[in-house]
């Protein structure tokens, strides 16, 4: 009995990652529809497979910014520069979330921006593992709905490939990847879930070396890793013309969701061995297979022009 309950405390910590994402998918569905009546769209074409370039092109220059303040050691700018996105992120997200309350029109503009700065300033006031994980997974569903809306399903697929490519390149070859989590970390700056091993572990506390070797108090897993799967599953639910099969999800929606989770556990296997690893390959792989099951099950070939 006791061999087996340290094995569940062993794997319990496991079981919470699969719940941030899970929550991520789901919350980005229910937001597609009010982010896209508010026209809260990143790109105009959704079509355009120049999007995924430009996608990646942001993205560059977002962690080029980063690890240059990490190399002058500017951890203030840090907070200041992640503070100040997470807060433009919040406003979309609440700004959305708004538009579901029944008669909250006329307010909607002042809840906004107080509910948008209430949510930031908790995040540095009281950096808790279990409050950043609430707003970290509300962030990433916002930040997948708004790339789901924006990006119909051939640019997501290209977007998810070179992300994959692009991460595992920067996790295994030129590391940076590595050392920009590492100064993240550092600042306590809360763009990571975090699910710890113990039931007294502190984020706040605890100062979560990356070195090899090291034993952390938790897991720690980046936002990125929760959004790019998810852009596919709220892409798909928008711009695949397929018949709901689980309420109002379609074959191919639940697909991208469960080959997500499969690559999630396959991540979870290597990780669970103590070395960083680049989590886009198996995630983006597994969402994007799931995907395309789900599409060949439903018949729905019109998102692929090379197919029909």
């Amino acid at each position: 009995m006791e061999f087996f309950m340290i094995k569940i405390r062993d794997w319990l910590p496991l079981l919470g990652m699969p719940l941030m994402l899970f929550s991520v998918q789901v919350i980005a569905i229910i937001l597609v529809m009010p982010m896209r009546a508010a026209g809260l769209v990143a790109f105009e074409d959704p079509e355009s497979v120049a999007n995924p370039l430009i996608f990646i092109g942001m993205l560059l220059i977002f962690t080029l910014v980063l690890l240059a303040l990490i190399r002058i050691g500017g951890r203030r700018f840090i907070t200041l520069f992640i503070g100040f996105a997470i807060f433009m992120t919040f406003l979309y997200i609440f700004g959305a979330l708004f538009t579901l309350v029944p008669g909250a029109a006329g307010t909607a503009a002042i809840g906004t921006v107080i509910a948008a700065g209430a949510a930031t300033a908790l995040l540095y006031i009281y950096p808790e593992w279990y409050v950043i994980d609430v707003l970290g997974v509300l962030i990433s569903a916002g930040i997948a709905s708004i790339f789901g809306i924006s990006l119909a399903i051939l640019p997501v697929l290209v977007l998810l490939v070179l992300l994959a490519v692009y991460d595992a390149i920067s996790v295994y070859r030129t590391k940076h990847m590595i050392t920009l989590a590492e100064g993240v970390l550092e600042a306590k700056a809360p763009i990571m879930v975090v699910v710890p091993k113990s039931t007294d572990y502190s984020f706040r506390k605890d100062t979560l070396n990356m070195g090899e070797g090291e034993e952390r108090g938790a897991f720690v897993m980046g936002m990125g890793d929760l959004i790019m799967p998810s852009i596919l599953v709220a892409s798909s639910h928008v711009f695949v013309d397929a018949p709901a099969v689980l309420g109002p999800l379609s074959a191919p929606t639940l697909g991208a969701m469960a080959g997500s989770m499969a690559g999630l556990a396959l991540l979870l296997h290597f990780v669970n061995k103590g070395k960083p690893q680049a989590g886009l390959p198996p995630l983006n792989g597994g969402a994007i297979l799931g995907f395309l099951i789900g599409a060949a099950l439903a018949g729905s070939y019109a998102w692929c022009s090379l197919c029909i």
